[in-house]
């Protein structure tokens, strides 16, 4: 290739989404030559379909427990440095109106498109050049141990002195995922922490599977966790649970599935907010007539109580409580508080809104996020072993990864 199809950068972000958009602006404000290179024909596809089209862009409630990763200090240093009050300002700067939703979660009144708008023009006004479809065929160390990288493409070679690698992880490939980042890493023989789907629905097959799928579209709120005695975590979500064709779905099913493993049984609490116990042993006091079908449907929607009916007491279905023990009604009001129940996975990447897992934090720095071992290259975003939560966290772990390499790239 002839000197003058190479173009000459201080830095090429790789990846148009949301951290990189945000490293590239933060990089250019302090005067440096940025290129952003994107394969797909759009920038920032996962900004404008986040949120229902709405962006949930950042939680006024970020904390580090918000965060899943086999380090869970490394992410403290980026998002203290650039906080959910840092981006907020900056959407108050361009005149976005958002409001508030429930768990903090902040949206746009309007449309996403403001979100990408404002990035856009922070760019813009900061001289970042962005390429669209445009595929990177390799990436290569101009000298091994020092700064400085030649990216070529179809057309073009570009060279920087750092590179930041923006590509996102695996979930959702129909907008373009690919595991790029992972494979740049592996080649420059940095650790890549085994990846798996995160914030997607589970699904079920045999008896499990056949009730889901007559329940389809019924909601409730519950609490899920990971059967304590299989989970190294012990977290457990409260929130919506959606009954769907395939499995579970909802906030608190999504929330749950970032810390699942496969095989492992999960358990759901039907009742989060009562002694069910209790409840049942005193209605027998009380109402000693009443069917145990009809006093959940009191709470629980009669179809699922139906369900929950043939799977755990169908033997005694028009009994009245007066003549139940005890300890039958406790033994139902345990299972119904932590039923156990085993999916037989998840949607895999196909619908997960995140990749749990990705480029070792081991080998980056938390305040820049550089490689120890290759100076100039840089990892951001979702590509690196920092899973938020549902709920505006992981577009914040975009922009304070972002700017913290756009800070010292």
């Amino acid at each position: 290739m002839s000197e003058r199809n190479k173009q000459d950068y201080d830095i090429v972000v790789i990846g148009g989404g949301a951290a990189g958009l945000m490293c590239a602006l933060t990089a250019g404000q302090r005067g440096r030559r940025v290129l952003i290179i994107e394969s797909s024909n759009k920038i920032g596809k996962k900004i404008l379909m986040s949120g229902g089209g709405r962006c949930n862009f950042t939680n006024l409630l970020v904390e580090t427990d918000n965060y899943l990763s086999a380090n869970p200090h490394f992410c403290k240093s980026a998002l203290s440095r650039y906080s959910q009050w840092d981006f907020i300002s900056l959407v108050e700067k361009h005149r976005i109106p958002y409001h508030e939703r429930k768990h903090g979660q902040l949206f746009c009144n309007e449309s996403s498109k403001h979100i990408l708008n404002m990035l856009l023009v922070e760019c813009r006004e900061a001289n970042v050049e962005i390429k669209t479809q445009c595929h990177v065929d390799s990436v290569t160390q101009a000298t091994p141990g020092k700064s400085g990288f030649e990216i070529r493409c179809a057309a073009e070679t570009y060279e920087s002195q750092s590179l930041v690698v923006a590509t996102g992880a695996l979930s959702i490939p129909k907008m373009g995922a690919t595991g790029f980042a992972f494979k740049l890493a592996e080649q420059f023989g940095i650790k890549v922490l085994r990846t798996r789907a995160g914030l997607v629905p589970f699904v079920f097959d045999g008896p499990i599977g056949s009730m889901c799928e007559r329940l389809a579209g019924v909601s409730i709120e519950s609490e899920l966790q990971v059967a304590p005695e299989h989970s190294r975590f012990q977290k457990s979500f409260r929130e919506q649970l959606l009954f769907t064709h395939r499995g579970l779905s909802g906030p608190v099913a999504l929330q749950l599935s970032s810390y699942w493993s496969e095989s492992t049984p999960i358990e759901l609490d039907l009742f989060p907010d009562l002694d069910v116990g209790s409840w049942f042993i005193k209605a027998k006091t009380q109402r000693p007539n009443i069917l145990l079908r009809t006093l959940i449907s009191e709470i629980l929607p009669k179809t699922l109580t139906l369900e929950l009916e043939n799977l755990c007491w169908s033997n005694n279905a028009e009994t009245g409580l007066s003549n139940w023990s005890n300890d039958a009604l406790k033994s139902i009001a345990s299972r119904l508080k932590r039923w156990p129940i085993l999916p037989a996975g998840t949607e895999g990447y196909r619908t997960a809104e995140v990749t749990v897992g990705g480029v070792d934090t081991e080998e980056l720095s938390s305040k820049t996020m550089q490689s120890k071992r290759h100076p100039g290259l840089y990892f951001i975003g979702e590509a690196v072993d920092v899973t938020g939560h549902l709920g505006g966290f992981n577009f914040q772990w975009a922009w304070a990864s972002g700017h913290a390499a756009g800070r010292d790239a």
